[in-house]
């Protein structure tokens, strides 16, 4: 089933009635002077609703309502330019600023509010696809916001918004008779969301803490140093490798005990083209966790680290120019603790990536114009 027409002929809530009782998935687009919006049914239930004829978007929501500090919505607009195909609720939900219960009822709070400002629309284009939808291919909304785990009635949404639009009617009503009254329709939506704050992780707050410092980096290993220092937050033992063409070279360790680590770690020179699992970390360019693959380049490697072999393990690669340029390994050997969150971190090293670029790029200009 296809639908597709201007609201002028069938409104809205003739719309809804009919996806309703059809009990139909898939998304509703509309086009209007006043912007643009898209609803998503499930079974004929909303599950997501957002529109650009709404001033905030979610996440500013997020931020107004004290669930997130405005330093992670930032943070979290960062990572989207990376993953365009994801909200920043879903972001923000992945970096664990947020969680599952708190989008559910504060995104119950957005529909009706979106859906109550498109019952103003009374002009305007609209398409019902039947599909499994792509929210962010379907629309150039700003945020398409988080999806409803449990859609909500199509029937409750229209008579929600019959009924605010009746109040602030009355409210305009009563205030032109002289009475001092006053409706703030912001304040409509946000007065019962009654979310608690997300206790901020670890990896979080470092990733804050360094992030200034990643933006002026007076060298690349300034940028690994940072690197490091941000991993030791979250793991008892790590060391870096630079990765050239087939092989991998020591550079730094953090949480070895021995007097001699660094300059032990430095004499690793391995050639990871014999080793299956390194070469496929390397290869994929995706952070790995979980047990290290025994083989002989692997071996040899855990008997130069000199820790032993941890149940899990956690290796990141460092891109640059469009290939790994290093490799960080860390693990909770000593406690024996899984590893902690790492979103942050991997973000953070997603970063020192981009600066390594810039910086290998300075030092290649430098050496043009000492040449010339």
């Amino acid at each position: 089933m296809s639908l597709v027409g201007r609201l002028e002929d069938l409104g809205l809530s003739d719309i809804f009635q009919i996806l309703s009782v059809g009990k139909k998935t898939g998304s509703l687009v509309l086009q209007g002077g006043r912007g643009n919006a898209l609803i998503v049914f499930k079974n004929g239930l909303v599950v997501r609703a957002e529109t650009s004829d709404i001033e905030r978007t979610l996440g500013e929501d997020l931020v107004r309502a004290g669930i997130i500090k405005d330093t992670i919505y930032f943070l979290a607009l960062e990572v989207r330019k990376k993953l365009p195909s994801k909200s920043i609720a879903e972001i923000l939900f992945d970096l664990r600023s947020v969680n599952k219960e708190t989008l559910e009822k504060v995104t119950r709070k957005r529909v009706e509010r979106v859906i109550c400002q498109l019952l103003l629309w009374n002009e305007g284009k609209f398409r019902f696809e039947l599909d499994d939808i792509d929210p962010q291919e379907k629309t150039d909304i700003p945020d398409v916001g988080w999806e409803l785990f449990k859609g909500m009635s199509p029937e409750y949404l229209l008579m929600e918004g019959a009924r605010v639009h009746d109040e602030l009617t009355q409210t305009i009503s009563v205030s032109a008779e002289g009475h001092e009254m006053s409706f703030d329709e912001e304040d409509k939506w946000e007065d019962d969301w009654d979310a608690q704050p997300q206790v901020e992780r670890k990896d979080i707050s470092s990733l804050r803490a360094l992030t200034q410092e990643l933006r002026f980096p007076n060298s690349a290993s300034e940028i690994t140093l940072l690197i490091m220092r941000f991993a030791s937050d979250l793991f008892q033992h790590g060391v870096l490798f630079m990765v050239g063409d087939n092989e991998i070279v020591g550079l730094g360790q953090f949480g070895l005990s021995d007097e001699r680590a660094d300059e032990r770690i430095q004499q690793i020179r391995l050639d990871y083209e014999g080793s299956v699992f390194l070469k496929g970390i390397i290869e994929e360019k995706r952070p790995y966790k979980g047990a290290i693959t025994k083989d002989v380049v692997t071996d040899v490697l855990m008997r130069e680290i000199g820790v032993g072999w941890p149940d899990e393990a956690s290796f990141f690669p460092i891109i640059a120019e469009g290939r790994v340029v290093a490799l960080l390994y860390c693990d909770n050997l000593l406690s024996g603790e899984n590893s902690a969150e790492t979103a942050g971190l991997e973000i953070f090293i997603d970063q020192a990536g981009m600066a390594l670029e810039k910086a290998l790029l300075q030092r290649k200009i430098q050496d043009m114009e000492r040449k010339n």
